[in-house]
């Protein structure tokens, strides 16, 4: 059965919307859990317009919808769930599919985290256009930010606010600080586009403190981490023989973890992004204030074209 369309039998109206998009094909990959250390098998499915990006972990017959909401757990990555059944270290592949406008997806996983790769969003990237992008039926929705909403906490800040004069899309503003040398007080100003995500953003590593590392281990954390999957900084040096990809790679992978936590709104964001020293409970929260009063936003709604009538492929 078929429900995807060509752009050109679509009515001018509908053509005038922005246009829902899913996978053209299917595609797998394989690898290892960043924190479970667990061997993970990863389909990325095509899905029915008003799908939304779903978690389905094929181990236990359970899906999860990947939203905001279902956040229910934020230590140093971002777990979403239903019941008992979990699926972890998602902001990754979630900044990959914002920024590539993919809009519906069936997220099959064998285990309870997404392999974690090299540790940034590129092999993720990778596999989205190795499948290909289409759109299909049914027009997307965008999430205008009306006023300033902020969340704070111990000297740390996220705030999203309305676009001035007349922008569009998503603007991010972010910086750090860290004590260690090797990263130090970093910012990043960025305007999200598939291109500036694939080439400023992409490849950014998620990054610890090798003083931390036992600790993290001894908490049931970063049992799969490695130098092939993570950047490692002891004091002023970092330890991957290879160094860093940008001399900045710190703040741009926290700007990737952004992006990828801002993506569970369920729809894509038109405002502006600030903050400083950000995490993944902190852009959690920021969502969850954000949706506790309706003045705060305003869903844009397309051109709903009617249902298509399923025919045989």
């Amino acid at each position: 059965m078929s429900y995807l369309r060509d752009r050109a039998s679509l009515s001018s109206a509908e053509r005038a919307a922005p246009v829902r998009r899913t996978l053209k094909s299917p595609i797998c990959g394989v690898g290892r859990g960043l924190h479970t250390g667990l061997d993970v098998t990863l389909h990325l499915l095509p899905a029915q317009p008003g799908t939304g990006v779903v978690f389905h972990r094929t181990d236990l017959g359970t899906s999860i919808p990947a939203r905001f909401d279902h956040v229910s757990d934020t230590r140093l990555c971002t777990v979403v769930s239903v019941g008992e059944a979990r699926v972890g270290t998602i902001e990754h592949l979630m900044a990959a599919l914002a920024a590539s406008g993919v809009d519906d997806l069936r997220v099959e996983v064998n285990a309870p985290e997404l392999p974690v790769f090299d540790g940034s969003a590129a092999p993720f990237l990778f596999l989205i256009e190795s499948a290909g992008i289409v759109e299909h039926g049914g027009a997307r929705d965008t999430l205008e930010i009306l006023r300033n909403v902020r969340v704070e906490k111990d000297g740390a800040f996220a705030e999203l606010r309305p676009h001035q004069l007349g922008g569009t899309g998503l603007e991010l503003s972010l910086s750090i600080e860290f004590a260690a040398p090797a990263i130090g007080t970093q910012a990043l100003n960025l305007a999200l586009t598939r291109e500036s995500f694939a080439s400023e953003l992409a490849g950014a590593r998620t990054f610890t403190q090798a003083g931390e590392i036992e600790a993290l281990r001894k908490s049931g954390l970063a049992k799969g981490g490695s130098l092939a999957n993570a950047v490692v900084v002891d004091g002023a040096k970092v330890v991957n023989p290879e160094g860093l990809r940008f001399a900045d790679e710190f703040v741009r992978h926290k700007m990737l973890d952004v992006v990828g936590d801002l993506a569970l709104a369920g729809a894509p964001i038109s405002g502006r992004f600030v903050g400083g020293k950000t995490g993944h409970a902190l852009n959690n929260q920021l969502l969850r204030v954000l949706f506790a009063d309706a003045a705060n936003y305003r869903l844009t709604h397309g051109l709903v074209p009617e249902l298509l009538q399923l025919s045989a492929a």
